[in-house]
């Protein structure tokens, strides 16, 4: 088979992918966990039988989802450490894209979690096996950039860099339940105030 026929046919099945996992999660989004195979199928505008060819059930769909987007927001991430060679400033610019990220979509920055987010649906995603390279993947990053601050006499040295990782990620999970940007900038600074050097105050940005 033509290798221009094989990648028409795999871009059409990613494009079908992704308007499976975008209207799923507009329809979860809408009615909760209670949609069917048969809406979604509709929705999208393919038969059911199709639909199950991607996807046995709903949940499946949504873990899906989910996977897709950690792994949107750890690219975010990446691409965030990558933009500031001075370690002070990539580590506030890192922690404060996370903070941003955790708050799960508040004032228009990331895009809102489906309503069916919620305690039927938190524990499968949650369990799946992509949060677990995720988690990994995540803490891996986090300790680099402090690491880098620590050379470079930035960060604090009485504490390994993946214990203070540790500290920060589960500290700026609290942004979730922060209202507004500013909020979540206070956390990032009483974060970072846990992380600095004592000798070290420049780096906290406003």
């Amino acid at each position: 088979m033509p290798r221009l026929w094989n990648d028409t046919v795999d871009e059409h099945r990613r494009s079908v992918r992704a308007a499976i996992l975008d209207n799923t999660a507009a329809l979860v989004n809408e009615h909760g966990m209670g949609v069917t195979m048969s809406q979604i199928a509709g929705q999208v505008g393919i038969g059911r039988a199709t639909l199950y060819k991607y996807f046995p059930d709903v949940e499946a769909i949504m873990v899906a989802w989910h996977e897709r987007q950690v792994g949107e927001h750890l690219r975010q991430l990446t691409d965030t450490a990558a933009l500031s060679a001075e370690p002070g400033e990539r580590l506030r610019t890192v922690l404060a894209t996370y903070a941003e990220l955790s708050s799960g979509g508040r004032d228009g920055h990331q895009p809102s979690p489906p309503a069916g987010h919620g305690m039927e649906l938190a524990a499968p995603l949650h369990r799946a096996e992509h949060m677990h390279h995720a988690r990994q993947r995540l803490h891996e990053l986090v300790t680099g950039v402090i690491a880098a601050a620590v050379s470079a006499g930035v960060a604090r040295t009485d504490v390994p860099a993946g214990e203070l990782a540790t500290f920060c990620l589960h500290a700026l999970t609290a942004a979730a339940a922060l209202p507004n940007p500013a909020a979540r900038r206070r956390l990032v600074t009483v974060t970072l105030d846990g992380v600095l050097s004592p000798r070290i105050d420049e780096v906290k940005g406003t």
